[in-house]
């Protein structure tokens, strides 16, 4: 269970220039630490522990790096003495929030213009995904997105993908090409024999209804991988 405001870690307890609260509206968002910014969501300490001492043991979950942290699971955030299940609702859903920002409302409506554009924007959306998932972005005549959806979600190694209901939701969205896009959160780029052999099932089919399979985009931490670049389009 989470502990009570303790006399001596509450916030509100702190000197004024420790507090992270006043900090931020003194001072302004931008010079919050990591730790800080997590304290002001934590709000009270545990035991001898701060919010900001609680705040760093979170951290280190994620190696003291955001982006390892978005893909902690509740339960995770739970070993850490001083988070409750309130608490890692909390974090998880500040993270999720962050996430989101550069998800897609960033993409709608952007006429795409080469791999690397969206390569970054599918990085942003899909690196806290633990297993792989299979996603598609819809394009109109000018090359402008008319709509992203995570189509499947799978394993450590693989997801099924069913061309129904890919050309099902192109139909629906009026799309007249499309690009596929998937994760692989080994790290490896290198596509399989699956990845190849479902581009082109994906590019014949969309051949008969007029959909153009313009490219196969594969992202990672390490990068990202593109099937029209390298030319097997």
């Amino acid at each position: 269970m989470e502990s009570p405001n303790n006399s001596s870690t509450s916030i509100k307890n702190w000197a004024i220039d420790d507090r992270p609260r006043e900090k931020l509206l003194t001072k302004g968002k931008e010079s919050l630490s990591d730790s800080e910014l997590l304290a002001i969501l934590i709000n009270s300490g545990s035991g001898k522990d701060s919010a900001i001492d609680v705040a760093k043991k979170v951290l280190a979950l994620g190696k003291n790096n955001l982006d390892e942290l978005g893909k902690i699971s509740i339960k995770e955030m739970m070993t850490v003495n001083g988070i409750g299940e309130a608490r890692a609702v909390t974090l998880v859903a500040a993270l999720e929030l962050g996430r989101r920002r550069h998800g897609t409302d960033n993409l709608v409506k952007t006429r795409l213009t080469s791999s690397g554009q969206l390569a970054a924007f599918l990085k942003s959306s899909l690196k806290d995904y633990p297993y792989e998932v299979f996603a598609i972005v819809f394009l109109n005549k000018s090359n402008k997105v008319k709509h992203f959806e995570v189509i499947s979600k799978g394993g450590i190694n693989h997801t099924i993908v069913d061309p129904r209901i890919i050309f099902l939701k192109a139909l629906e969205v009026q799309a007249t090409s499309m690009v596929l896009c998937h994760n692989h959160p080994s790290g490896s780029l290198r596509p399989s024999r699956a990845d190849e052999e479902i581009t082109a099932r994906l590019k014949s089919a969309g051949k008969l209804l007029d959909i153009e399979v313009v490219d196969h985009l594969i992202v990672s931490d390490e990068g990202y991988y593109s099937f029209a670049d390298e030319g097997m389009m």
